[in-house]
């Protein structure tokens, strides 16, 4: 009966952060909220431990309680009130991503924390979109520290106008905003709403209880492998700035119910901006352990309760200030996925997938008066029994592709192709999912950024299947052809084109 009425609790929580998740897309300006669905939205206890997420974006979800504990240690919230932060060396991601959270407050007693964290198209920096190939984050955008945005009801005006004098499109950032704090209110009166039909004790009780069962979960699975080390090493492409091939090492050490996971080995932090903190590397694990089960587990703080973490600080995956971060949340996350399950393909061999394309293929651009950012899907890695999808976004990201109408409705660039890149998944027993081809003709001059993955080092094939195809990146200007790095900010003259060819994954198995 204890297991029945933790799922159907389970339930009720998830069915609020998936409900924020509604208000906050359906208010909210940008495409890229609206169309791609680039947020999350999570529950927390007071003490910032999460007990539920939404279905939303992996990176964002894994890293949020970070920010919300950093946050707590700061302030001493009061009944309306909402912070908003983005710093990721206070647990955020990157500048782009800003998390605003809130105190549920019932009977007068601080009880629950709702949180979300969206994705802005433009947080000010060097370039449009905030996406930059930078070497500092002062580069990247506005810095925002957990300040209070809503003091007991009442949005700060003066803290309001500061954000949005340091962004290129202020009334889209507002839009946005003003749809994460909507999504907040929801979250709070959803809450409130639940404490008083089951009351406030059931509530807190299952809200813990939820997260001791996940480790409970975990603890079992884990006990269910054999003992030992295993290891595995793969690469990021280059910084952007001349350094290539900079390793990410992990061992993962199992003992009984508990699970070390060291990342030492891991190249040092760089001077491009692919440097992940420790919220991101947090994030990626949590993300991947919650993969490995068989069955559906609540996903909250709990399965990280038998892990210890090990991060080299100033390495690649626990950089220091003032390391620059925007490709960190998207690009080298995915490569710490891809590490953990090449470990751990050691022991699940009939579980774990070939690499997917390892890439978010991050895309932004703006001129006078717009900003846009995107990412674009790709292969994933083929599984046993199961060939990959093709022109998905892969762990990491949960987003969508943004629809080619609404680009063109909204920003002078038109979308010359978009298909799939047919045969560039690699070739196995089951064959990896194929990329995808997109090319952009802009029509006025415009600045882009573009961070990008796997255009050196393609998706890995696992049991003797064959490699993703690489990504590829060009802009084709009147009749010349220019191949582009992996990480770049050009500017684009009108007429110009740039073609996007994303990485295929791995194939699975030998071929007959």
């Amino acid at each position: 009966m204890d297991k029945i009425e933790i799922t159907i609790f389970k339930n009720i929580f998830q069915s609020i952060c998936d409900e924020m998740g509604k208000i906050l897309q359906f208010s909210a300006f940008s495409p890229n909220i609206k169309e791609r669905k680039d947020f999350s939205c999570a529950l927390f206890h007071r003490g910032a431990e999460s007990f539920a997420f939404g279905s939303h974006i992996p990176v964002h979800l894994g890293a949020m309680p970070l920010s919300v504990q950093s946050a707590l240690r700061e302030f001493d919230l009061q009944r309306g009130d909402m912070l908003i932060l983005n710093e990721p060396y206070r647990g955020g991601t990157h500048l782009p991503d800003i998390t605003l959270l809130a105190p549920v407050f019932f009977q007068n007693e601080f009880r629950f924390v709702v949180a979300n964290r969206a994705h802005h198209s433009d947080i000010g920096g060097m370039k449009a979109g905030s996406m930059p190939l930078a070497s500092e984050i002062f580069q990247e955008g506005l810095i925002i520290p957990p300040m209070k945005l809503v003091r007991r009801g009442k949005i700060d005006s003066q803290i309001m106008d500061f954000i949005l004098a340091n962004v290129r499109t202020p009334e889209e950032r507002r839009g946005d905003i003003l749809a994460q704090i909507a999504a907040n209110h929801r979250g709070i009166n959803r809450l409130t709403e639940s404490s008083k039909k089951y009351g406030i004790r059931d509530i807190e009780r299952y809200a813990g209880k939820l997260v001791d069962y996940t480790e409970r979960l975990f603890r079992s699975f884990i006990e269910d492998l054999p003992d030992g080390e295993y290891r595995f090493e793969d690469q990021m492409d280059d910084d952007g700035f001349g350094t290539f091939d900079l390793p990410i090492h992990v061992r993962i050490v199992i003992k009984g119910s508990d699970i070390r996971i060291d990342f030492s080995g891991t190249s040092p932090q760089v001077r491009g901006g692919i440097n992940a903190n420790l919220a991101i590397t947090y994030s990626a694990c949590l993300y991947v352990l919650t993969t490995l089960l068989g069955e559906e587990i609540p996903i909250n703080s709990g399965i990280m309760r038998p892990v210890e973490l090990v991060v080299p600080p100033g390495s690649l995956l626990k950089a220091e200030k003032p390391a620059a971060m925007a490709g960190g949340n998207v690009e080298t996350s995915q490569r710490i996925v891809d590490v953990l399950l090449g470990a751990f393909s050691g022991i699940l061999t009939d579980r774990i997938p070939a690499a997917s394309q390892g890439t978010m293929n991050n895309i932004s651009f703006g001129g006078e008066g717009f900003a846009y950012y995107e990412t674009i899907g790709g292969g994933a890695g083929a599984r046993p029994g199961a060939r990959g999808p093709s022109g998905v976004h892969t762990h990491m990201t949960n987003s969508l592709n943004t629809p080619v109408e609404s680009i063109e409705i909204d920003f002078p660039v038109v979308i010359e192709e978009y298909r799939l890149r047919r045969g560039s998944g690699g070739k196995g027993q089951y064959r990896g999912g194929d990329g995808l081809i997109r090319e952009y003709r802009f029509l006025q001059d415009t600045q882009v950024s573009i961070l990008s993955e796997r255009r050196r080092h393609p998706p890995y094939g696992l049991q003797g299947g064959n490699p993703g195809r690489r990504g590829k990146n060009q802009l084709v200007r009147k009749k010349r052809t220019l191949t582009l790095g992996g990480k770049e900010n050009i500017k684009a003259k009108a007429g110009d084109r740039l073609i996007i060819k994303t990485p295929g994954g791995g194939g699975f198995g030998e071929t007959g």
